[in-house]
């Protein structure tokens, strides 16, 4: 399958602990498999740096990958992907009981509900309500470099006019 990456360098050997902590899934090499949605990442990184935005085409081989790694996916939002993305950008490690995990992102169009419920002012049950309007969109967080070497192959890149 192909995988995008969006940002603002050519990553042709990515490495899984280059990331930035208190991420969605963890401080992995994240990818998607929509390329609006790394357009649009790569643009808005690329806005903030003053540089030129990127996109890095991969060809991730997922079957081989699930059948091998450990894997968690949350194919909506609910209560279970609720509760790891909190837990993750406050620093909790759940993540490390896995090799990949892929669900949706905590983007614009979700974060506020997100962040209400993190900080209290929002229930559970509240923040589901909110979140049940949304389709998820994909990201794939790689946890592990095996992965990368064995099943995620660079193709190209592109810049983003």
């Amino acid at each position: 399958m192909e995988v995008y990456h969006g940002g603002t360098e050519i990553i042709d050997s990515p490495k899984i602990d280059v990331g930035r902590p208190n991420l969605d899934f963890g401080p992995g090499f994240y990818v998607t498999t929509l390329y609006s949605q790394a357009k649009a990442w790569s643009q808005k990184i690329g806005d903030e740096r003053n540089v030129k935005p990127i996109i890095n085409k991969y060809e991730f081989n997922k079957d081989k990958s699930i059948e091998t790694f450990r894997y968690l996916i949350f194919p909506e939002y609910n209560e279970a992907w609720l509760q790891f993305v909190c837990d993750c950008r406050l620093g909790k490690t759940r993540y490390i009981d896995y090799d990949i995990i892929e669900g949706g992102v905590a983007d614009d169009r979700v974060r506020d509900t997100v962040r209400l419920f993190m900080t209290g002012f929002i229930s559970m049950e509240s923040a589901l309500s909110r979140l049940k309007y949304f389709r998820p969109n994909n990201q794939i967080c790689i946890l592990n470099q095996d992965i990368v070497t064995e099943n995620l192959k660079f193709v190209s890149y592109e810049v983003v006019g």
